[in-house]
């Protein structure tokens, strides 16, 4: 995949391939290329992870899996924004110095885990579309965690008081797993439902502990899904991601998370926004289909009229808006570090605790203000870099960073959701940064492939474009042996046989195949091809009268 616009393809420079092979970016030397099956365990095998109970508390380790591969690998090059989130990493390291209780490093661990496992799944699947891995392969895994979310969210609806002892929960410490965070993750249950509220209503979870996670996973996936089924054109996996489609949307609907439609929303329309300006009629449309969608699902399922009667008979704004205040006050006493973790309190009206109900005040209360700049800092940077993507597969990714900037005020995602967001981003990243190149997997725009060369990046949010000369396109970058030939293959009129060069220059260079004309068209080891076989090795001028 390349996210380069027309006529800026570049000759080929030292160490890059030519057109039509798939390595653009040739590994270390003596290091085998990095496999997909990897992100394929981690990302399609969720139900199996959340039936074992090991879904968060096993995330970390198959993350480690990824590390060990990269670094067993050598050097390789970081995305966009790296430096950022590393920095980020430093701070909120030095904010487990305020913690003051044993089980508060256990949460603080995972967490942690969370945050760099994103970091490295965003790497490993920038290097491997950066060294040409098919796309469909690397971002199948994404697919399968959809159909996951999507099949969970069904049985959901019809065992809505499904709960489950998972082996993970009994293996653990009774001190441990009685701990509230970790008891949630390791008991899993198919719904959200809270039998104290005024109405209480099975609200889709699974595979997370709550359903304001699904709601993130879901609105953070529907552009990671539409990124592969606008590249990929073929397949029986494209016609099962096109049926769990409007499949989705009623367990989506059952979870009455208005963020999740917000962000999604927002998502959709800064791409109609950015289609709008640019002319693209196509991307409007798709758009404009997948809107009407939604809208005939929801003459089905009365959405609108259970979120108004949810929000009418509870306290939930209530409540939110004391825990806010509440966090916010807490902040202003250590503003640089933060406490480490959320902690429970008795002074606020909501029975959450202080820095939960949304990742902002997370990171606000548990590391304080400038961790919360950095990691806005790094949504901006990455959004305005995914800004500068032109084929389909890229503006839909594009809106990743954007849905999260959107919903970070009232959910929080430092969950194996991050890894979704990290994941689109690194792949954003490798088609932005400089071509691709793949085989063919059918007629897609993706996969076109385009020789490498060297990139620089005028700014940041802006295209990167090649550092060489751009190569001449038009009827004038024609060789003329090329066009006379056409010419008699139009007319019918004989070729005449290439003269041999007794003495060939001294400057001249092998000839390269082109992917497009037939093997046979190149010259043999022994000599120039038969005259009757057009494309023959010949001097200039042999064989154009």
């Amino acid at each position: 995949m390349s996210d380069r616009g027309p006529g800026t393809a570049a000759p080929p420079s030292p160490g890059s391939t030519t057109p039509g092979t798939r390595r653009v970016a040739p590994p270390t030397a003596g290091a085998p290329p990095l496999p997909v099956w990897p992100l394929t365990v981690m990302f399609a095998l969720v139900p199996l992870w959340w039936a074992l109970g090991a879904f968060y508390l096993g995330w970390a380790m198959l993350g480690a899996v990824l590390l060990a591969l990269l670094v067993a690998r050598g050097r390789v090059a970081l995305p966009a924004g790296a430096a950022w989130w590393l920095v980020f990493l430093v701070l909120v390291l030095l904010s487990a110095t305020r913690l003051d209780r044993v089980t508060a490093y256990l949460t603080f661990g995972l967490r942690y885990g969370f945050l760099v496992t994103a970091l490295v799944v965003c790497v490993y699947v920038y290097t491997l579309l950066r060294e040409g891995a098919p796309w469909e392969r690397v971002l199948r895994p994404l697919g399968w965690y959809w159909l996951g979310l999507v099949g969970l969210g069904w049985l959901a609806v019809f065992a809505t008081d499904f709960a489950l002892t998972t082996p993970v929960e009994m293996a653990l410490p009774a001190s441990v797993a009685d701990e509230r965070y970790l008891q949630a993750l390791t008991h899993v249950r198919l719904n959200e439902f809270n039998p104290w509220s005024r109405t209480p209503i099975y609200r889709t979870a699974a595979p997370y502990p709550y359903t304001n996670n699904w709601g993130t996973a879901y609105a953070l996936l529907v552009p990671c899904v539409l990124a592969y089924l606008t590249s990929v054109r073929t397949g029986r996996f494209r016609t099962v991601l096109w049926v769990s489609l409007p499949l989705s949307v009623v367990p989506a609907f059952l979870t009455l998370n208005r963020g999740m439609f917000v962000g999604l929303g927002a998502g959709l329309l800064y791409l109609a926004l950015r289609a709008l300006v640019r002319g693209n009629a196509r991307l409007i449309v798709s758009i404009a289909g997948l809107v009407l969608l939604v809208w005939i699902v929801s003459l089905v399922v009365p959405v609108q009229e259970m979120i108004n009667a949810r929000v009418s008979t509870t306290d939930t704004n209530i409540d939110r808006l004391d825990l806010y205040v509440r966090t916010w006050q807490a902040v202003q006493q250590s503003p640089l570090l933060g406490y480490g973790a959320p902690k429970s309190v008795d002074t606020t009206l909501a029975a959450e605790p202080l820095g939960t109900q949304g990742l902002i005040w997370q990171i606000l209360y548990s590391h304080g203000i400038p961790a919360l700049v950095l990691f806005l800092g790094w949504l901006v940077l990455v959004a305005r870099r995914l800004a500068a993507a032109v084929s389909p597969a890229g503006h839909w990714l594009s809106t990743v960073p954007v849905i999260a900037l959107v919903v970070i005020p009232v959910y929080a995602y430092i969950d194996p959701n991050l890894s979704i967001i990290f994941f689109a981003v690194g792949a954003g990243l490798a088609a932005v940064a400089g071509p691709v190149n793949r085989a063919s997997v059918g007629p897609s725009s993706m996969a076109r492939p385009v020789p490498l060369t060297p990139w620089r990046t005028r700014s940041i949010g802006r295209a990167a474009v090649p550092a060489g000369p751009r190569r001449a396109t038009g009827i004038a970058a024609v060789p003329l042996r090329t066009a006379v030939r056409a010419v008699r293959r139009v007319t019918g009129a004989p070729e005449q046989a290439p003269a041999p060069d007794p003495m060939p220059a001294p400057d001249s260079t092998p000839a390269i195949p082109s992917p497009s004309r037939p093997a046979e068209d190149t010259p043999g080891p022994s000599g120039p091809a038969p005259a009757s076989q057009p494309g023959s090795g010949a001097s200039p001028g042999g064989g154009a009268t």
